[in-house]
């Protein structure tokens, strides 16, 4: 089992920008696939952006262009920039990952082990 830990959300204004990690521990292994999930209040939770270890990068159409995954193999982590963040970026947001695998899949059932969530705010 992978352990995640998120960090970086807050609270900002139209147009501004965070950056979020998350940090992966535990059975690892050398191929790992990790995903970006935000989930709105009342509403379900969607993938935003993915990306394995062999580089394959995926986005949901609504942040292409302004947000961008990027992974530390070294330290396995995994980062979010979010620019000119919108008031519909609003929501909690979960890293999810899986081991032994590659694909940069944006759906729930590509993952099997998830972080507590951190909440993203924005402001108009």
């Amino acid at each position: 089992q992978v352990q995640l830990v998120e960090s970086g959300g807050g609270s900002v204004q139209s147009g501004g920008s965070l950056r979020l990690a998350c940090a992966a521990s535990g059975y690892i292994g050398s191929r790992v696939c990790l995903g970006w999930f935000r989930q709105p209040p009342g509403k379900e939770r969607e993938g935003v952006a993915a990306i394995d270890s062999d580089g394959r990068i995926n986005y949901v159409a609504s942040v292409k262009g302004r947000f961008t995954v990027s992974l530390n193999n070294a330290k396995n982590v995994v980062y979010l920039q979010m620019n000119s963040l919108k008031p519909e970026d609003t929501a909690m947001y979960y890293c999810a990952a899986r081991a032994y695998c590659s694909g940069a899949g944006l759906s729930r059932s590509s993952y099997n082990s998830w972080g507590q969530g951190t909440q993203v705010t924005v402001s108009s």
